[in-house]
């Protein structure tokens, strides 16, 4: 992200209303994105990191690993990071040519198709509790083992059952507790992470 004057107000802003925190400085850097996009301090209290999260989603996309996002806002909010450093393929699940099937929505059968073709890709889920549900099954069954999973769609009902389920696999991720998300959110945690990546791998990116 190319950073200007008001940028760099606005971040010390957020630095200076959140004061001390225990995030790592990899961790704060996600967080301080993801309230810079929102201007909601309640994320830092809702984010979650799982172990070597940050460091298997740098290290996926230095290996140039392919991502897949939910909705096209996601797909647009992170391309041009994307193409301005390791030019990862990024697919949207709504894109994702599919057989009409009942009773899942397009959304979930796109990242379904997507996960077969590549299970060990990067998941951006910002938006859709249907398509997280579908791949929360699937890392459930053992059919994909995403090198990370982004997961923050906002919603009432089993969104936070779903990211609960998540949270007690074995599978790296960054996830927003509680109601609270967004594709913005997912697109923000997306371009920090890329640029924390670029600043460790890219010098030596073929």
């Amino acid at each position: 992200m190319e950073w200007h004057v008001t940028d760099a107000q606005s971040l010390r802003i957020i630095d200076s209303e959140i004061g001390d925190h225990s995030f790592s400085p990899s961790e704060y850097e996600i967080v301080r994105r993801v309230i810079y996009a929102t201007a909601d301090f309640d994320f830092k209290d809702h984010i979650h990191f799982s172990d070597q999260a940050l460091q298997s989603g740098a290290a996926a996309l230095a290996a140039r690993t392919t991502i897949m996002v939910d909705v096209p806002m996601v797909q647009v909010g992170i391309t041009p990071s994307i193409q301005s450093t390791f030019a990862n393929p990024v697919y949207c699940s709504m894109d994702a040519l599919t057989r009409p099937q009942k009773g899942k929505s397009q959304t979930s059968w796109g990242i379904e198709t997507l996960a077969q073709r590549y299970p060990e890709g990067i998941f951006v889920i910002g938006a859709s509790e249907a398509a997280l549900a579908t791949l929360v099954d699937l890392i459930e069954a053992e059919k994909v083992r995403p090198a990370l999973v982004v997961a923050t769609p906002a919603g009432f009902i089993d969104t936070a059952i779903i990211k609960d389920r998540l949270q007690d696999t074995m599978v790296p991720h960054v996830s927003i507790g509680g109601r609270k998300g967004s594709a913005v959110v997912a697109a923000a945690i997306v371009n920090g992470l890329v640029d924390l990546a670029w600043q460790a791998y890219g010098k030596d990116s073929p």
